[in-house]
């Protein structure tokens, strides 16, 4: 389903991503984790059509998408869960939702996707006409993540979806993420959460210095001695 190739991606003269390529199968969980200044967020942003690639290629359903205006990724079928949320907090919880429903394909089914939101995540039932500002960090993200889910897409990026929250609401939100793979729409994680995420993903790269350092299975990597000590602060016996 996604392909990037090689890609490169500057701000302004300096550097951020070299060289980096990934993949993402149709029904595939894959995440990307490494530290803080890795190039995660540039990565996926530059997925999502919010940064532009200097060199290298992104190709989405076959489709080479790379010179794609920014306002088409979602009409591509890749909806973006950006970092700290980004809710208007002044508007209701239903508000917030239906602005992910915007382009027509959505909007025409709107209520359908709403009643699955809902089903995901049964406590946003009795918020929808709060104000979204009055919720929760975990409820915030809920509605985050339904208001991706509205318009319909088959590749959810994700970036820090577990930023900021309570280590019980970081599980709920976890068995959601996996919920909605499951449900047939592929997923591309990034997050500093290396345990969860490694535990959550089917395949895994690990970024630093925005270079991909390493790949592979998720449950291999969190076997490796290098991928433990760096990021799960154990030491190999």
């Amino acid at each position: 389903m996604l392909e990037v190739k090689q890609i490169a991606v500057n701000y302004g003269a300096a550097p951020a991503l070299w060289d980096v390529s990934i993949t993402c199968g149709d029904t595939e969980l894959v995440s990307v984790v490494g530290p803080n200044g890795a190039g995660k967020t540039t990565l996926i942003n530059a997925v999502a059509g919010l940064h532009s690639v200097k060199s290298g290629a992104l190709r989405f359903g076959g489709q080479d998408i790379t010179r794609l205006a920014s306002h088409r990724f979602c009409e591509a079928g890749i909806a973006i869960v950006p970092e700290g949320r980004r809710l208007f907090t002044q508007m209701t919880v239903l508000e917030n939702l239906e602005l992910g429903s915007f382009i027509a394909s959505a909007k025409a089914r709107r209520a359908e996707r709403l009643e699955q939101v809902l089903n995901l995540f049964p406590v946003l039932k009795i918020k929808l006409h709060s104000l979204a500002g009055s919720l929760s960090g975990g409820q915030q993200q809920m509605v985050a993540i339904g208001r991706a889910l509205m318009a319909g897409p088959s590749l959810l990026l994700l970036d820090e979806p577990s930023l900021g929250l309570a280590p019980s609401i970081v599980l709920d939100m976890f068995a959601a993420i996996k919920q909605i793979n499951a449900q047939g729409t592929a997923v591309l994680l990034v997050e500093q959460n290396v345990a969860m995420a490694l535990e959550t993903a089917d395949r895994a790269y690990v970024m630093e210095e925005g270079r991909i350092v390493a790949e592979g299975p998720a449950r291999e990597m969190m076997d490796r001695p290098e991928i433990q000590k760096a990021y799960l602060g154990l030491e190999a016996h």
